[in-house]
């Protein structure tokens, strides 16, 4: 096993407001090794957005870091001075977020954009930037990348967009890159394509991702590892094909069984009655509780840290039994 690039530990993201601190990340603790692609899956609000955005340092006031630590590469980061943060983010983190038209700047061409991110965090001239903002361009995908430099983001179509959002991503070299929703909104051919990307990637340069995602269609299909969030923490997390095929926790039952398949016909796909808790209202005990088919009195009253559950770590008290 290779020693992991990144490591989260008891990470806790905290709002306050007038009527007091909401928790939205709560204890969560994963790591990921070069060359690994980590899927976070979830129901929106389940804190997968802000668990990537805390560890790129991109959090949004009011919100802040309140515990926990994340190390990249040995070293601690969630407690540097924002300049030096700046330096971590785009040449050791790179990101991939869910819609390019807020990541790239409409006033400026795709290489302009390229060639300044690459001359910031790199040591070379813009001819040099410039080239190799070419390759990158031609690496992700883009035809005729040598004319398509010079164009505005308004002229590449969406998918497009997305592989110029990526080559942004990869634009110095980065050793990790937290890919937050990166297929949303493109059609199915051009999310395997940026699904097969992103595996190369990973593959050829060493490169470890964080792949947020609400898909399973996706994470299926590129993840090495899972982790399933609810209300703010993991409720399991292990190797993609054990969560997806072997599923502990509940809630990951429920969520596999709201996906059709080719191999078995049903009726009725699989439904998880009610909704997931505001963060004003988290239960006691087991955040799932009040939507569990199988809740027991413990559940209410205590919550359940990750224990063993086969190849992977679920947070269920049935497992305890």
């Amino acid at each position: 096993m290779k020693p992991p690039l990144l490591q989260v530990r008891n990470l806790r993201i905290e709002f306050p407001t007038r009527r007091g601190t909401l928790v939205a990340v709560d204890e969560v603790s994963f790591d990921i090794a070069p060359g690994e692609v980590l899927g976070v899956v979830g129901e929106s609000g389940a804190g997968k957005s802000l668990t990537g955005a805390a560890i790129i340092g991109l959090l949004e006031p009011p919100g802040r870091i309140a515990g926990g630590e994340i190390k990249l590469n040995g070293l601690r980061i969630d407690n540097l001075p924002y300049e030096e943060m700046r330096k971590v983010r785009g040449r050791e983190i790179g990101a991939i977020f869910q819609d390019p038209l807020t990541s790239l700047n409409p006033l400026y061409t795709v290489g302009r954009q390229l060639t300044e991110t690459i001359v910031t965090h790199l040591n070379i001239s813009m001819a040099a930037a410039r080239e190799r903002a070419v390759q990158l361009l031609a690496a992700t995908g883009i035809p005729a990348p040598e004319r398509r430099i010079d164009h505005y983001p308004h002229q590449f179509s969406g998918g497009m967009r997305q592989r110029v959002v990526i080559a942004l991503a990869l634009a110095a070299e980065p050793r990790l890159v937290i890919a937050d929703e990166p297929t949303t909104a493109l059609d199915v051919s051009i999310q395997a394509q940026i699904i097969a990307l992103l595996k190369r990637l990973c593959r050829e340069q060493g490169t470890a991702v964080m792949l947020v995602t609400h898909d399973m269609g996706v994470i299926a299909e590129t993840a090495d590892r899972v982790a399933v969030m609810y209300a703010g923490r993991i409720a399991e997390i292990g190797p993609v094909a054990d969560v997806i095929h072997r599923p502990q926790h509940p809630y990951t039952v429920g969520l596999m069984g709201s996906i059709p398949t080719f191999e078995h016909d049903v009726p009725r796909l699989a439904q998880i009655e009610g909704s997931m808790p505001r963060l004003t209202a988290i239960p006691p005990g087991c955040a799932f509780n009040p939507r569990c088919t199988h809740v027991i009195d413990r559940c209410r009253r205590e919550r359940p840290d990750l224990r063993p559950a086969g190849a992977a770590q679920a947070a269920c008290w049935l497992l305890a039994s």
